[in-house]
């Protein structure tokens, strides 16, 4: 039961850090304009994302353009766009396949070790997903502080960390809770096996842990000696001088042979 209440925690932190992500994705907040020392003009704000430029005025409506070239944009920039997506796509997937794994759900009856290693993979493939949404957040806003102290830059060309930056980093964090519950919730190990149970009519049900499997002993072969067999009496037309017969107890034969 407490599992199960943990597996539906992270099930809304994932469901949350990816809507984040997503967010923080498509927002153009990226890079704001820095308003220091001689840039006073402040009714026209610009705005940098991962897929357009963007400019404000003061009570005008905000103007987008898409980037022309790929090429064109800075490292940075274009590593956080093939990670974005990757975290997306990383995300998605580790929440519908949680689905499958929920105790809750009945896609997998009567396995309960099936639908701990799918929340296992769940919560890797979540955790990887936060990895790819904190490694280019956190890159954009290592550039654009190096940027804001270099004194070969003008004011006008440096920039301060957009609300999409804070929106990635958080949404890194639930990520990685969610997929923190997902893989150590259902993680055990081998020692710790399931249970058995044993019925017995004058007690109760009796549980046990299951006992190791014990090494193989060489044996020693033993011989067995085989019976020899015992001699037949042969019979034979011709008579014969030798009588032989193996007998505890003297016959009638004998005695007439032996004469």
């Amino acid at each position: 039961m407490a599992n199960s209440a943990l597996e539906i925690v992270g099930l809304l932190l994932t469901l949350i850090g990816l809507i984040g992500a997503a967010a923080s994705t498509g927002m153009p907040m990226w890079r704001v304009t820095a308003f220091i020392g001689e840039n006073i003009i402040v009714f026209e704000t610009r705005y940098e994302g991962l897929w357009m430029n963007c400019f404000r005025q003061a009570d005008i409506r905000m103007q987008c353009k898409v980037y022309d070239s790929l090429l064109a944009l800075s490292p940075d920039l274009q590593a956080a766009r093939g990670l974005m997506c990757c975290s997306l796509a990383l995300g998605g997937l580790g929440l519908l396949i949680s689905l499958v794994g929920l105790q809750c759900t009945s896609c997998i009856e009567n396995n309960d070790r099936a639908k701990r290693l799918v929340l296992i993979i769940a919560g890797i493939m979540v955790i990887m997903a936060c990895i790819c949404v904190l490694i280019p957040v956190s890159w954009t806003g290592h550039v654009i502080i190096r940027d804001f102290y270099n004194p070969l830059l003008i004011d006008a060309q440096r920039r301060e960390l957009g609300e999409a930056l804070y929106i990635g980093w958080v949404a890194s964090a639930f990520l990685f809770a969610g997929g923190c519950m997902f893989f150590c919730c259902n993680l055990q190990s081998e020692g710790k096996g399931s249970e058995r149970y044993v019925y017995s009519r004058a007690s109760d049900y009796m549980a046990y842990p299951p006992q190791p499997p014990q090494p193989l002993q060489p044996q020693q072969l033993v011989l067995i000696p085989r019976p020899e067999p015992l001699p037949q009496p042969v019979l034979s037309r011709h008579p014969s001088s030798i009588y032989t017969y193996h007998s505890r107890h003297p016959s009638v034969r004998s005695g007439v042979a032996y004469l």
